[in-house]
């Protein structure tokens, strides 16, 4: 069969050389295995992951849309709570993209992939932004230059170039100078994603994966936890497929 030139990638990730996809073979997954919480649930993975050496477990791709235009947009960036009101990360919340989408639609999405395990996780909710008195506590464990360039950075507004942004550094660090405790920016602060559903997936030969999702009609419900039909195809890592209402779905890694 003749090549198609015009594509410049075409089933890549093969194994031998072939087109067939890598078969994922290092788990299964059954409702008897899983915690009536998802809470619970993910912190057994978590620190599974963390004990296995998963590189960087944390990681995770935050996913939110904007309304009235439904435009999505997603980033990685780096989890750093959770507890039974949900999956805590920080950021800008002032100029960044996803703090303009954040003010118009409140929910987002939220997807872990783990690939020394073969398996994912996803969380889909509404989210609120953390206080200043909340959010202090994670920014003091920030190494100076990190607090100090969360008050300099004008995330994602145009810079003229690298000189501007060191700049803006150097007088932050004029501010703050001889001064060890550095107050929390008003702009910049934790979001928490409050889950309604959450899905554990666990890779499996043929495409044909473990699903599991957990959804609550009401927050602080009981969870209903329902097996999912595999999609056999290979996705690509947090493709935004869909919104619903103002709800982000994303399908994650091989969905």
């Amino acid at each position: 069969m003749a090549s198609d030139t015009s594509k410049h990638i075409f089933a890549p990730g093969g194994t031998n050389r072939s087109l067939q996809a890598e078969q994922y073979t290092k788990g299964s997954l059954d409702i008897s295995q899983l915690d009536s919480s998802p809470f619970k649930q993910f912190d057994i993975w978590f620190k599974h992951a963390q004990e296995e050496n998963v590189y960087q477990p944390e990681t995770v791709t935050l996913s939110t849309a904007e309304l009235p235009s439904g435009r999505v947009s997603a980033r990685m960036v780096y989890l750093k709570e959770m507890d039974d009101r949900g999956f805590v990360i920080y950021s800008n919340w002032g100029t960044s993209r996803k703090a303009s989408d954040v003010e118009s639609n409140r929910h987002a999405a939220l997807t872990f992939w783990w690939r020394e395990l073969e398996r994912q996780v996803r969380v889909e909710g509404p989210c609120e932004r953390l206080t200043a008195e909340e959010s202090q506590p994670y920014y003091d464990t920030r190494i100076r230059g990190s607090r100090l360039g969360a008050w300099a950075s004008q995330q994602s507004q145009v810079l003229r170039d690298r000189a501007e942004l060191e700049d803006q550094v150097k007088d932050v660090e004029r501010r703050f100078e001889g001064e060890e405790s550095i107050p929390v920016p008003e702009f910049w602060g934790g979001l928490r994603v409050k889950p309604e559903v959450v899905e554990f997936w666990q890779g499996r030969p043929s495409r044909l994966h473990d699903r599991f999702r957990y959804t609550r009609s009401e927050e602080g419900g009981e969870w209903k936890i329902e097996r999912l039909s595999p999609m056999a195809c290979r996705g690509a890592l947090a493709v935004p497929l869909r919104i619903v209402g103002a709800s982000v779905t994303i399908r994650g890694a091989y969905a």
